[in-house]
């Protein structure tokens, strides 16, 4: 006779059904909006509807599983506490919810967690552990606490309990829009999310597809599905931290696997035009996370064609750190494919600027859009006596224009390279354009501010004596009324006075920086 302990038998969906129905969560969380996205439906020719998880109290979806976890233990169990590791919400949510059951919870977090996170859970009563430096490290130490403090250890993901809190999202959503819907899409970390979504969802309306969303650069759960068992990343992207997960849990592999109908991966520009896109309906950011669902609608309606059909995405977090506002907003336009970069070669000669720009005002359109192109970035700094090489962003009409662009840039004389996705130059050198020149004798350097209306620049060149040649051209279009930019001028100071009437003719304000010691140190030589 075997004495070998039974195992338990798998959870199937009407058992986590029941679990969903049962689940204690509003105690701390709000049943959130599910609201239409006006803008982006438009655009799509699909209605899209965003489930409103940014708005809970720690602005996650995580308080929801820890607190239905934490409520579901014994009184001896509150009594000692519960431990967990994280570095980001599924910590504020533990904290939450502990102090909203009056127990005490201690918060493992990495070294390098920002300031910003530590003093969010503190002061939700957590007391914090900084230990390592990665999540890795804190999981292994808050392992050993619980042993040594007999404490209960709450897990972000790979809980029955926590995919039941979380699968309360599912059951919302279908209270709240009980119509026609296609397709649910849920962002995938450790896979507790789309665990709980897919048992409610395959347990009350099986026709509703469940797709999974995962960055390309930490695609655990795909890959693991993919090869039937569980697999673990070697490195996973950071950008979306609240998905950067390098080995999903077993549970929520053994649920998605026979329940989620697909998956799709997106990059980093595709979720900085997500976060925008959000943005403009709702006017809320969310974080990387919080906006990979709706990357994902936008992926698989170009994809499939589709038209008049209803996705939802969940918008699981807002935790979004301020200064990574500035990377998103750059990137956001290019991962929308309304900004084409290009690396343009003009002969170094009088007038070849001038007739670049007239080229850009005529571009013709190449996907039938009459959006007028506008120049969103010109970097230039003279470095060849014969040629000058430039870095130019130009708006565009519609997806697939920037190729053809090019070419007719180089058909026209002025041969380009299209840099729209280069990591390299997206990321770093449209920064690095400039430097010393040896060539720039007798150069005047000045700060324009430009009215952003289409023929500025066109004006500007236009009244310009052909003696006076530019040297430097920095401009980055930063949304607002009037353009900053930096040139440089060389100017004989024989004209100085000349200069100084055009200037004034002008009208656009102006500081001259020629006796900048920032100039001197790193533009002139």
């Amino acid at each position: 006779m075997s004495t070998r302990t039974p195992k338990a038998r798998a959870l199937q969906p009407a058992d986590y059904l029941k679990k969903i129905l049962t689940a204690r969560v509003y105690d701390v969380a709000n049943e959130s909006a599910l609201e239409v996205a006006k803008n982006l439906s438009r655009r799509l020719h699909n209605t899209v509807l965003l489930k409103r998880e940014d708005q809970q109290p720690v602005h996650s979806f995580k308080l929801r599983g820890a607190y239905n976890k934490m409520a579901h233990l014994t009184p001896e169990q509150l009594k000692k506490g519960v431990i967990c590791a994280s570095a980001g919400n599924h910590a504020q949510g533990v904290a939450l919810g502990a102090k909203r059951l009056g127990t005490k919870a201690v918060i493992v977090m990495p070294t390098t967690t920002p300031g910003m996170k530590v003093e969010a859970v503190k002061a939700l009563g957590g007391e914090v552990v900084l230990v390592g430096e990665s999540y890795s490290d804190a999981y292994t130490h808050a392992l050993t606490l619980e042993k040594k403090n007999g404490m209960t250890f709450v897990h972000p993901f790979d809980d029955p309990d926590v995919i039941a809190g979380q699968g309360t999202i599912a059951m919302e959503m279908l209270r709240q829009h009980q119509g026609p819907l296609d397709a649910v899409f849920v962002a995938i970390g450790g896979g507790g999310l789309i665990a709980g979504v897919a048992n409610y969802i395959k347990a009350v309306r099986p026709e509703i597809k469940v797709i999974g969303v995962q960055m390309d650069d930490s695609s655990a759960m795909m890959q693991s599905v993919a090869k039937g068992k569980r697999v673990t990343l070697n490195d996973v992207g950071l950008f979306s931290d609240g998905t950067a997960v390098k080995l999903v849990g077993e549970e929520t592999f053994r649920v998605a696997k026979n329940l989620v109908d697909s998956y799709i991966t997106v990059n980093t520009d595709a979720v900085c035009a997500a976060i925008k896109d959000v943005f403009v309906d709702t006017r809320s950011i969310v974080e990387p996370a919080g906006a990979l669902a709706v990357a994902a609608i936008k992926q698989y309606v170009a994809e499939h064609k589709t038209k008049g059909e209803t996705y939802a995405a969940i918008l699981c977090g807002a935790n979004m750190n301020f200064d990574r506002l500035r990377f998103v907003a750059e990137r956001a336009e290019v991962g929308e494919e309304r900004e084409a970069l290009f690396a343009v070669t003009i002969p170094e000669q009088p007038g070849s600027l001038r007739r670049f720009c007239e080229l850009i005002g005529k571009l013709p359109s190449f996907g039938g859009s009459k959006t007028p192109r506008n120049v969103t970035e010109f970097n230039y700094r003279m470095s060849d006596q014969a040629k000058a090489h430039v870095f130019v962003g130009l708006t565009t009409g519609v997806k697939g224009e920037s190729g053809k662009m090019a070419t007719h840039f180089t058909k026209n004389g002025f041969d380009a390279i299209d840099l729209t996705h280069d990591e390299l130059a997206k990321e770093h050198l449209r920064h690095m354009v400039g430097g010393h020149s040896t060539l720039a004798q007798e150069e005047r350097i000045l700060r324009f501010e430009f009215p952003e209306r289409p023929g500025a620049l066109m004006r500007f060149l236009l009244a310009m004596r052909p003696g006076w040649n530019i040297s430097l051209f920095h401009y980055r279009n930063q949304g607002a009324d009037y353009g900053r930019i930096l040139m440089g001028l060389q100017v004989p100071k024989a004209d100085n006075k000349a200069f100084a009437a055009f200037l004034d003719a002008l009208g656009y304000p102006y500081v001259e920086e020629t006796q900048n010691p920032a100039y001197r140190l790193f533009l002139q030589r």
